[in-house]
């Protein structure tokens, strides 16, 4: 016979099982929202040395810092006004920029490399400018002293360069390639950065660049994240980069394609 009042006892049901049919559902959602290991031009993948998805509050970092540059390894943030605000909220590492100070929200993470594949998502978050003029979002690579190389994006595309490495000395930043593409506000762009030797590749959702410097073969110290307004960061990883016995073809093909693209950006 059933029972008298069977809502009553589907209702019990659900209230005893409905913790763990939520909890399921997150790590569902979890699980769906890590970044897969994108496809690579340059070079394959090695030994993994960074693997952070922000899923808990970072540590503070070991060593004595050598200013934003080297002499850590793990996480500098919060370290100066002019570096902004960081937090980890929800499995994802956002930076604000401390508007007073007129100077984007930067962040790094200490680790000795010299070739190596770095990939993670970041985002332009939908802010109020707060008088900057653009928003903008930097993947950049640091040695001993200064800023090596680096993935620059913003709402209309991206660039890559060799960067100035010596703040104000007679080194300059070179100009290596740029593409125009529509970056959307509010959306997640997957970021994969290549170094072998003196050559990079930077992709940004699929889409390439290659460029050449002896800078770029030095050995870096730190990888830094630089927000300009507010920018988010989440699943990075790094990996140490073997070179890609495909990637001479390769790259034949990409410098025709980025020639054209670098020269309608120009226009």
């Amino acid at each position: 016979m059933l029972p008298a009042h069977p809502r009553v006892h589907v209702g019990v049901i659900l209230m005893k099982f409905l913790p763990l049919l939520c909890l399921s559902l997150s790590l569902t959602t979890f699980s769906a929202l890590a970044l897969e290991d994108q496809p690579t031009l340059m070079t394959t993948r090695g030994k993994l040395l960074v693997n952070e998805d922000f899923s808990q509050p970072l540590k503070p970092f070991d060593g004595k810092s050598n200013g934003f540059a080297s002499g850590f390894s793990g996480w500098r943030w919060n370290a100066v006004p002019r570096g902004g605000k960081w937090a980890v909220e929800d499995g994802v590492f956002t930076g604000r920029e401390t508007l007073e100070v007129k100077h984007p929200a930067t962040a790094s993470y200490g680790v000795k490399f010299k070739d190596v594949v770095i990939q993670c998502q970041v985002r332009m978050n939908d802010v109020p400018l707060g008088g900057r003029k653009y928003r903008s979002l930097s993947v950049r690579t640091v040695d001993a002293k200064d800023y090596v190389c680096s993935i620059h994006m913003s709402e209309g595309g991206f660039r890559i360069t060799k960067d100035d490495n010596d703040h104000g000395g007679p080194d300059k930043s070179v100009p290596l390639g740029t593409r125009l593409m529509p970056l959307k506000l509010g959306e997640w762009h997957t970021v994969v950065f290549e170094i072998l030797g003196i050559e990079m590749v930077g992709t940004v959702d699929g889409q390439s660049m290659t460029g050449t410097h002896p800078l770029i073969g030095t050995d870096k110290h730190s990888i830094m994240f630089v927000n300009g307004v507010e920018g988010s960061v989440r699943d990075f990883k790094v990996w140490e980069a073997q070179p890609n016995p495909e990637w001479p073809a390769q790259k034949a093909k990409l410098i025709a394609t980025q020639k054209a693209a670098t020269a309608k950006a120009a226009k």
